[in-house]
């Protein structure tokens, strides 16, 4: 049967780059008759308000319902109507709907590109559903509050479930990878949320005994990562630390237009490049796709641990493989000191991917 694929293209460069991964996706289901796709495009963002008046349509969520899986271009909400910036985001709703608790994000740097620090090669598994980003860890409403109009409460969640559940998550990679995991808090400070995260993911780490454990306060891991990036492994962290960690290491790799991340949970995962959606260069073609391709390979990593297809795991290793290749050779796109466009690029990265 062939995986049902949901493609929300989103807002900005996201067209352009979604249409290049599945060019990409196209060239390996050529490469390999085990491996059949079937695209359920769906609307969201600037797409489906124009449609629906929603940023995210009940729709849309309900469609993703019967998909093994989506790829998900960035979104401009900051741009959105003043009804819809009150929402949740599209990506944060469906994490929030899906339970796609675990948001992992390399950070690895190519030889021959500039990189700050050029030995990079680390994994952020952030905790994607609770700590202080109250739009995700509500039940319902948004988790903020105002008692007066100068003052504003903002409720952080910390359970020992959630906790556990990415811990498992980031020392089984580890377990794949060199064997290493520096959880990230700020535990001395904020006793009760960061110290049960903390406690909880050292409860962890004894069901692992091969794989070797630190922890770091916030504030010195980011000292740590600019001076020594290439020591860490996998670095396991909350949800914010997550999204502001992962950003500095996509810039210390080389750029945060290369980074890929997938968004996972029980039988769900959604694919989505770190970065955002560019408006100031929509449209113009020069995009550097590479950030959502190898988050499309990662979701076919995915995919082939949680059906056990070996088919779906060659074809991610193959993107993996052919993008550092192009990366390293040429061409290159504008952002990396090349003169290559996306459809450019794109097209250098199939011919060498289809062999």
């Amino acid at each position: 049967m062939p995986y049902r694929l949901g493609v929300l293209t989103g807002d900005g460069i996201g067209p352009e780059i979604v249409e290049a991964t599945l060019r990409v996706l196209d060239v390996v289901q050529q490469r390999d008759s085990r491996l059949r796709f079937e695209w359920l495009p769906l609307p969201v963002g600037w797409e489906a308000i124009r449609k629906t008046g929603s940023a995210i349509p009940e729709s849309t969520v309900e469609a993703l319902e019967g998909c093994d899986a989506w790829i998900m271009g960035p979104h401009d909400s900051a741009s959105y109507p003043a009804a819809e910036q009150e929402k949740r985001n599209p990506s944060g709703e469906l994490r929030h709907r899906f339970d796609l608790y675990a948001n992992i994000r390399p950070a690895r740097a190519y030889p021959g590109l500039p990189a700050v620090s050029p030995k990079m090669d680390l994994v952020v598994v952030r905790e994607n559903t609770e700590g202080f980003y109250p739009d995700r860890n509500m039940a319902w409403g948004l988790g903020e509050f105002m008692p007066t109009p100068d003052m504003a409460l903002t409720v952080g969640k910390f359970t020992r479930h959630a906790s556990q559940r990415i811990a498992r998550t980031a020392f089984t990679l580890a377990r794949r990878r060199r064997r290493k995991v520096a959880i990230v808090h700020k535990a001395n400070v904020i006793r009760k949320g960061f110290g049960l995260f903390l406690t909880a993911c050292r409860e962890v780490a004894k069901e692992f005994p091969e794989v070797a454990v630190e922890d770091y306060h916030i504030d010195a891991m980011t000292a740590h990562l600019v001076r020594r990036g290439e020591d860490f492994d996998v670095v396991l962290t909350t949800n914010m630390f997550g999204d502001i960690l992962s950003d500095l290491t996509g810039e210390l790799a080389g750029s945060l237009g290369m980074a890929p991340s997938i968004n996972a949970g029980i039988g769900r995962a959604m694919a989505q490049a770190g970065h955002g959606s560019a408006p100031d260069i929509a449209g113009k073609g020069i995009a550097n796709p590479v950030g959502l391709i190898l988050s499309a390979a990662m979701l076919l990593s995915w995919l082939a641990e949680e059906r056990q297809d070996p088919a779906a795991a060659e074809a991610g290793q193959a993107i993996d493989r052919t993008v550092a290749a192009t990366l390293t050779e040429g061409p290159r796109t504008r952002d990396l000191g090349g003169a290559a466009d996306t459809r450019e690029f794109t097209t250098a990265l199939v011919r060498r991917l289809a062999g």
